[in-house]
């Protein structure tokens, strides 16, 4: 695992914090960080770790893929980002213990996927959440498509595509994809209070529960 992701095993709250650590790309997906992204949740799944919290370095959760990148040769980079991000996202659909989602700044495009792939949400109050593939030309990826539409619904989802219509915190909290906004200077200790709950609680029920509620979207 490189330093484009940061993996700490708190073993007095039993809390595992994940930390896309790209703060000067606004933690935008690159193969690097996919991949990385992909070694963390393995290590947590071996850990002992009881929930997960997953956070961005910088002034935003996750720009969504690093486009810059895209620019040499456009199918082949995101085919190798996709490569490594999808497995990461079965990873952590496979985990057997809550996520946590800890939002600012902004989640956009497959940062905005990420956030929906989550168990639980916890959102700044100043967070703007967006789409933004089809204002460059894009169609969705990394599993926006599959979480998002059975969160918010086939039409709501159709506005964000289509439209690109941002959502503010309070609105995604509306919307279903947050369950909580809090002040800007609250998502530290109350993400971490939430992760730390979830991981007091029964972790062999949370394991089963997880599977139940995942499985039935099939």
């Amino acid at each position: 695992m490189s330093d484009a992701v940061e993996l700490h095993h708190d073993p007095d709250t039993g809390v595992a914090h994940i930390w896309l650590n790209r703060p000067d790309t606004a933690n935008a997906i690159d193969p690097e960080l996919a991949s990385s992204f992909h070694v963390a949740l393995d290590a947590v799944a071996g850990s002992g770790a009881r929930s997960v919290l997953i956070r961005g370095r910088g002034k935003m959760f996750c720009g969504g893929g690093n486009v810059k990148a895209f620019a040499a040769d456009p199918g082949a980079v995101v085919d190798e980002v996709l490569s490594a991000w999808h497995p990461a996202l079965l990873a952590l659909a496979a985990l057997e213990v809550p996520v946590v989602a800890a939002v600012h700044g902004a989640a956009a495009g497959a940062g905005f996927g990420l956030v929906g792939a989550c168990d639980l949400v916890v959102a700044a109050r100043s967070t703007r959440f967006v789409m933004a593939y089809t204002g460059i030309g894009l169609v969705p990826d990394g599993s926006s498509s599959w979480f998002l539409p059975r969160i918010v619904g086939a039409h709501r989802m159709a506005e964000l595509v289509l439209l690109n219509r941002p959502l503010s915190a309070d609105e995604a909290q509306q919307w279903g994809v947050v369950n909580l906004v809090v002040d800007d200077d609250e998502l530290g200790p109350q993400s971490e209070a939430l992760a730390a709950r979830l991981a007091s609680g029964p972790t062999r029920a949370f394991a089963e529960a997880r599977a139940l509620l995942r499985g039935t979207w099939t």
